[in-house]
């Protein structure tokens, strides 16, 4: 009866320590899934000084820069905040940021005019949109382990340089999360060849002039 007693508890002990190790002490197989691409919010956004006389030409200049990185990468509108107050400089300064912004090509229902408390009614002109930038891991912080081990993971920091780099060269972080939307097809095309098909006619399209001929003499 004693012994059937010790091997019910040995096997719900062997049972018990299968089921917390699966459980906790699960790791990611790949060095995609332990090391993937993510992307985090940020803020890009400049400050100009309040004139008598107006924008400056270099707040002009730093206007259409900030008007070409939100076309090339910006995430919703782009918000002009002027501080609080009644002072007609900053009121004057808030739409004149507004209207350089239009002449940059911005919709002007993409631009947002609001105020912000300051402690200074002459506080700098606030415009900027929200932007994704792609997550680089820092791989001089991950671990190594190369000494021999009994599993099928793979060595820890394998495929972090890897991913840093993809990180670092993508134009648009948005890529990561979605896919861009495709370009329509060219149906004008795609009747040309399908007329060409019923026709019995050859559809694909002419050779390029440069491919013609023979090879260089110098190769043959």
């Amino acid at each position: 009866m004693m012994r059937a007693l010790l091997l019910t508890v040995a096997a719900a002990t062997v049972l018990g320590a299968c089921v917390s190790t699966g459980a906790t002490d699960r790791q990611p197989l790949t060095p995609l899934s332990r090391y993937a691409l993510q992307v985090e919010p940020g803020l890009d956004r400049i400050a100009l000084a309040v004139h008598e006389d107006g924008l400056s030409s270099n707040q002009h200049a730093a206007l259409n820069d900030l008007a070409h990185r939100y076309m090339a990468g910006g995430v919703g509108s782009i918000r002009i905040e002027g501080p609080s107050g009644e002072d007609p400089a900053a009121a004057r300064q808030t739409w004149a940021v507004r209207s350089a912004l239009e002449s940059a090509g911005l919709p002007a229902d993409r631009i947002v005019v609001a105020s912000y408390a300051a402690p200074d009614p002459r506080a700098p002109v606030l415009a900027g949109f929200e932007t994704v930038r792609a997550v680089i891991p820092n791989c001089a912080a991950e671990p190594r382990a190369m000494e021999g081990r009994f599993s099928n993971n793979s060595s820890m920091g394998l495929g972090c340089a890897i991913n840093a780099n993809l990180a670092a060269q993508i134009a648009d972080p948005r890529d990561i999360v979605a896919h861009r939307r495709t370009s329509p097809a060219d149906s004008g095309r795609a009747a040309v060849v399908f007329d060409n098909y019923r026709r019995g006619e050859i559809t694909s399209a002419p050779q390029e002039p440069l491919v013609e001929g023979r090879i260089a003499q110098a190769v043959e």
